[in-house]
């Protein structure tokens, strides 16, 4: 565990591909509503050897450490996959050289796994206009409702 827990805190210390992709091909956005976690994927593919590959991949994220030291170790790993590649990564696939993820982390690697396969989803409409950023979103989300439910003795 402690071993993870130092990979995790090398990959905060300088995470790779981290912010907006202007020229994206493809974004995927997931959240968590059990922890409050997001996450927002970009992917660039480029032609080689014939087929089409993700040339590069970045990652926005608000959530905990753990969710992004794997979108971090994830975008590099994307890298030179083709798309249908790139789906049959599992989460811990996504994690790469972090190691396994512990029980009470694999929600993290879920979510990195949730945004990528949002972004590749082949049955979603292209993006027509610019993405909104991943902030703006969570800035403008309307607060949810308090529901005071009495207990009775």
């Amino acid at each position: 565990m402690e071993d993870f827990e130092s990979k995790v805190g090398d990959a905060l210390a300088n995470p790779d591909n981290q912010g907006e992709m202007t020229d994206a091909d493809a974004v995927g956005t997931v959240g968590s509503p059990e922890c409050g976690d997001m996450m927002r994927m970009w992917l660039k593919f480029t032609e080689k050897d014939g087929k089409k590959v993700i040339d590069r991949a970045s990652f926005q994220a608000f959530g905990c450490q753990t969710a992004i030291a794997v979108a971090s170790v994830a975008t590099k790993l994307l890298q030179g996959k083709t798309a249908e590649e790139a789906r049959h990564l599992s989460a811990q696939d996504l994690a790469g050289d972090l190691g396994t993820l512990p029980p009470m982390k694999i929600h993290c690697g879920q979510l990195v796994e949730g945004a990528l396969r949002n972004a590749l989803d082949p049955s979603a409409p292209p993006a027509t206009k610019p993405q909104s950023s991943l902030i703006g979103e969570i800035q403008s989300a309307k607060p949810q409702g308090i529901r005071i439910v009495p207990l009775s003795n």
